[in-house]
């Protein structure tokens, strides 16, 4: 039957000599790929890829995802977040294996819980499983410090408004430049829920700032806090915290989301699944629940959503223009709301009766906990008696609540 589809699907083979087999190998390996750069390779979007960053960005990008395992690992710079997102940055810069592309294993996740914006949500129930708001609510006049710290948000929205305005190189919309602000509040979460819905275009390299500077609170903070506040602000102790009954901690989820849905309804999936999460940990009768969302259900989402932010450290995505424009404008942005924190803290000082540690508006950001526990660092050095820990979850947490709400507003006034 000369028409069997078993005769019409037979190749015939060519036999090959030892040099030529060796030859086909060689091409089918990363290295050919880096020494013979293709004219005619294109991204998924159909742009082309330069021949530099086929070979040499990709070069330099494992030097970078080299340097965040080095902060992660040797230095203890949040390593939950820089080994997934350093190790999902290696695997987006090897070559021909498109392994961070729609059909590749990170691509799928990318688009499954990034894109979707499924991931942060998740994250944010996990965050209020974790997060006790017993210091805000023992300290209300704290949350002021959180709201300070919002105003690099709004500042940097600005800073990418007069980048495009006054430069031939950068081209951000009102809607990107509102997702490029929300860095600002070092909250990588709510950095990429905001994104995926105003500037999904920019949602990689946003994702990879918000995160990137949520692991370097540590280096970033302190020289700012230093300058801003002299040796004796520094080693002021806070008087005791009261103790906050559970009804209070019941309560407060419920009232933060009611107040959310009447006001600023843009804000309640994040402020939604934040509220869900701390009335799981507070309620007391769901500890498997608490316990799932404090521990197995965060770590799983965690290293998916970290290798995902990695794959966008891929040279093609990475080192453009657009890119380190939103690098340069988040960091601006996390210095302006690190200061902006410190200073409301002096400015309450002009007012209180109980004087506030300045360094505590430092945690105004909502790097929750790593903010708080560079401010405890920073005034155990001047004091080593002086413990700020507690005090910083105050305004720490209510920055979580802060950048949230910014959030919504820029969704409200730009989707």
């Amino acid at each position: 039957m000369p028409n069997s589809p078993e005769n019409s699907q037979k190749v015939e083979y060519k036999q090959k000599s030892m040099s030529e087999l060796f030859s086909s190998f060689y091409k089918t390996t990363g290295i050919y790929a880096f020494l013979n750069p293709s004219d005619e390779l294109k991204d998924h979007a159909g742009a082309k890829i330069s021949k530099f960053n086929q070979s040499y960005g990709r070069i330099i990008m494992f030097f970078v995802c080299f340097l965040l395992f080095y902060l992660a690992i040797k230095r203890g710079f949040e390593p939950l977040l820089l080994i997934p997102i350093g190790f999902g940055g290696l695997l987006a810069n090897i070559p021909i294996a498109d392994i961070a592309g729609p059909e590749g294993f990170l691509g799928i996740i990318y688009n499954f819980g990034i894109q979707t914006g499924l991931f942060p949500l998740i994250i944010f129930m996990g965050v209020g499983a974790m997060t006790d708001f017993g210091p805000l609510l023992a300290n209300p006049k704290t949350a002021m410090l959180g709201g300070a710290a919002q105003f690099g948000i709004f500042a940097t929205l600005i800073g990418a408004l007069a980048l495009s305005q006054y430069t031939e190189i950068f081209n951000f919309s009102l809607a990107d430049a509102a997702a490029i602000g929300i860095i600002g509040g070092a909250d990588g979460p709510t950095a990429i829920f905001l994104a995926s819905r105003l500037a999904p275009d920019l949602l990689g390299a946003i994702a990879v700032a918000a995160y990137s500077y949520m692991a370097l609170v540590p280096i970033i903070q302190p020289p700012i806090m230093r300058a801003l506040t002299t040796k004796d602000e520094r080693k002021i102790r806070m008087v005791q915290l009261r103790e906050v009954s559970k009804r209070e901690k019941i309560m407060f989820p419920i009232t933060l989301l009611m107040l959310c849905v009447i006001i600023l309804p843009d804000a309640t999936p994040l402020i939604g699944a934040l509220a869900f999460g701390n009335l799981i940990r507070e309620c007391g009768v769901v500890a498997r629940l608490s316990d799932t969302l404090q521990n197995a259900l965060i770590n799983i989402v965690t290293i998916f959503l970290g290798l995902s932010v990695g794959s966008k450290l891929a040279a093609e995505k990475f080192l453009v223009p657009n890119t380190l424009g939103i690098l340069l404008l988040g960091l601006i942005a996390f210095a302006i709301g690190t200061a902006s924190g410190v200073i409301m803290a002096k400015i309450m000082n002009k007012f209180s009766k109980d004087k506030i540690n300045p360094l505590i508006g430092a945690a105004g950001v909502s790097a929750v906990p790593m903010a708080a526990r560079v401010v405890n660092k920073e005034g155990v050095k001047e004091d080593c008696n002086n413990i700020l820990l507690m005090h910083a979850m105050g305004p720490n947490v209510s920055g979580v609540v802060g950048s949230a709400v910014a959030a919504g507003v820029l969704l409200s006034i730009f989707k």
